[in-house]
């Protein structure tokens, strides 16, 4: 990105003037601190499927800890993964209607949902039901950014989110905790976990929650388009919903390193929207499930081979009730993977064997009730030799719809010092098609869909710079993915009336993003920015909902039992269609956080978010919180 870009986005948009001057300020080389002992590095999973220390791992990524969800206040997963960087998100609506998230300028097909290690996915819309994630549910995220297609195969463009639910360990401990706020939201969890003692030990861990809100209109009362000069009128009831889930975890240590385990997560949103103009007669609402299985075996088979198995089953049910009988569309995905971590000294070789089917029941699209089958070997090799690091990785993917997918990639790391470290890697990618992209049909047109849609491929390169002395860490990374045969719509060559789908469309989608992080004290300071070009080649203009800048500047103190907060999330214009049509203003929002130990079992927490009560727009015609707060009570979180 050349300097002359990031000269007039700060002069666009003061609060990236500020947050490049705080960046600069917060540097690490500004202050002489004590740093802490590297072995207490966290531990990241989803760059390479196995436990790797994050100043290790060659892939651009961030972990979000049980400590920051708790200290955030937050009860939607969106509104937590919003205030990260390279991340923005699209909500129509309150907290319990349709979302989705972009990492660096991908659209929401191009990313991947993990929970637990399961794909969660609708193979119709191809995106996750992110509404129906139940944030209560969740003890750590980590997100990597760029492609790992080599790792997860299809749909691994723009990167990967992993959300761990909860886990048990020690004795036996109960938690609960309760609380109101703005909109009539009302959130309750309770649970229990712990660990047996002895050789042969049982983890476990179960918990319910319940989150209702009553919410607010999804739309305002009229919604004018400019492109299509067209005005619409919407009914103001109150949009809200009520979201219930549990979640269990149990593992059994047969012997020393010897270990059987299971995961179950159900989560059930019934929220209201807006549809059509006007009052109904009847008033729409959607019930959206997320369902997660799975069961595995991590065995270490001797000093130098462990063998992870795993069997899972996953849903994504929607019933969309616009009169008495729903329309339904449900999908399935049943997975199988066997994957072998072998240790050749301080090097590691993996093989990965798996096999995905998936399914489809579409009420009102009869084309899309039908399987698919993908099957996939996977090598990678992760190199140690010092203040040298290096990965190589290939994968094969054998889909039953549209063939046979190669995947790679290559990255280099080298150690400038204990705490400086310089990382580049190539690798490519490739979108699978969805159901709709395949076989979507409308009245008058039931060759929407096109049987013969290929994958969307992708090829990615990238280079940056990691600081992390453990006091203060910075980061600057430069990316480009140029992405290729991407679906798109055009007037039918069949002859048939309307739009049909085929691979004709290219964008590069390219950018820079800079975290900056310190410690003085008792207080903590971070910023974060992203100046990104995330552009269609066909028309050259920017891709729809994508700004040109975003990021975070925030500070957290602790006194004693009390600690405090505030972030101030920033977004540049977007616009909301296609050849940039319908601009979006940008925004700035403050929102305030705090918690105060009660005792070493009992805490208050608080959230303030829109604490100015910013009006503004992430998808034309849609309503997004105003001012609104939260506060509760919890027992047994620490």
């Amino acid at each position: 990105m050349s300097s002359s870009v990031l000269r007039r986005a700060t002069v666009a948009f003061p609060p990236l003037a500020i947050a490049l001057s705080v960046s600069a300020a917060f540097s690490p080389l500004s202050f002489a601190q004590t740093a802490s002992d590297h072995s207490l590095q966290p531990v990241l999973v989803t760059a390479s499927r196995t436990a790797q220390k994050v100043g290790d791992v060659l892939a651009d990524n961030l972990v979000i800890t049980a400590e920051e969800i708790a200290e955030s206040g937050q009860t939607s997963l969106i509104e937590l993964l919003q205030t990260k960087r390279s991340i923005e998100a699209k909500k129509n609506g309150g907290a319990g209607n349709d979302a989705d998230v972009y990492i660096r300028g991908a659209n929401a097909k191009q990313s991947i949902l993990l929970i637990d290690g399961v794909r969660s996915v609708s193979a119709t819309s191809g995106s996750p039901t992110w509404s129906a994630v139940p944030l209560s549910q969740i003890e750590r995220i980590e997100i990597v950014f760029g492609p790992l297609s080599t790792f997860y195969g299809a749909d691994a463009v723009g990167g990967v989110i992993q959300v761990f639910t909860k886990k048990g360990s020690g004795a036996p401990r109960p938690s609960f905790s309760a609380g109101a706020g703005t909109y009539g939201e009302r959130v309750y969890t309770a649970g229990i976990s712990g660990s047996t003692e002895g050789d042969h030990p049982i983890r476990y861990s179960f918990n319910a929650a319940q989150e209702q809100a009553r919410g607010f209109s999804s739309r305002p009362a009229v919604v004018y388009d400019p492109a299509a000069k067209k005005t619409s009128k919407y009914d103001q009831d109150k949009d809200g919903y009520d979201k219930m889930s549990v979640n269990g975890q149990v593992s059994w240590e047969l012997a020393r390193g010897q270990e059987l385990g299971a995961t179950i997560l159900n989560s059930r949103n019934n929220a209201k929207y807006d549809s059509g103009t006007g009052v109904p007669a009847f008033n729409p609402y959607i019930v959206s499930e997320v369902d997660i299985y799975s069961a595995y075996s991590r065995n270490q088979i001797n000093s130098v081979w462990t063998s992870l198995v795993q069997v899972s089953r996953s849903y994504t049910k929607q019933q969309s009730f616009t009169k008495a009988k729903p329309d339904i569309n449900n999908s399935k995905q049943d997975q199988f993977s066997w994957q072998n971590d072998l240790k050749l000294g301080k090097d590691l070789l993996q093989v990965l064997l798996e096999r995905r089917e998936e399914s489809v029941v579409n009420s009102g699209q009869a084309l899309q009730n039908r399987s698919r089958s993908t099957n996939s070997l996977a090598l990678a090799y992760q190199a140690n030799r010092g203040d040298h690091l290096g990965s190589a990785s290939v994968r094969y993917d054998d889909s039953s719809v549209y063939g046979s997918k190669v995947t790679g990639g290559l990255g280099y790391g080298y150690r400038l010092s204990k705490d400086l470290r310089v990382n580049g890697s190539v690798s490519t990618s490739f979108r699978a098609p969805t159901y709709n992209d395949l076989y979507y049909a409308y009245a008058g047109n039931p060759t929407y869909g096109n049987p013969d849609a290929k994958p969307e491929k992708g090829k990615n390169a990238e280079i940056g710079l990691y600081y992390d002395n453990g006091v203060s860490n910075a980061s600057a990374v430069y990316y480009q993915n140029r992405l290729t045969d991407m679906l798109a719509v055009q007037a039918c060559a069949n002859g048939a009336p309307g739009s049909c789908t085929y691979n004709i469309n290219r964008a590069v989608l390219k950018g820079v993003s800079v975290e900056v992080g310190t410690k003085i004290g008792n207080y903590r300071l971070y910023s974060s920015l992203d100046v990104q070009d995330p552009r269609d080649e066909m028309t050259d203009t920017l891709i729809a909902r994508r700004s040109r800048y975003h990021g975070t500047l925030g500070m957290s103190h602790t006194y004693n039992a009390f600690k405090s907060g505030f972030d101030i999330i920033y977004s540049g214009y977007r616009y909301d269609a296609e050849k940039q049509v319908n601009r979006l203003g940008g925004y700035a929002l403050l929102n305030l956080h705090a918690t105060y130990d009660l005792n070493n079992d009992w805490q208050l927490f608080g959230r303030w978010n829109n604490v100015f009560d910013k009006s503004y727009e992430q998808a034309l015609g849609y309503n997004t919180a105003g001012s609104n707060v939260f506060v509760g009570v919890r027992y047994g979180f620490k």
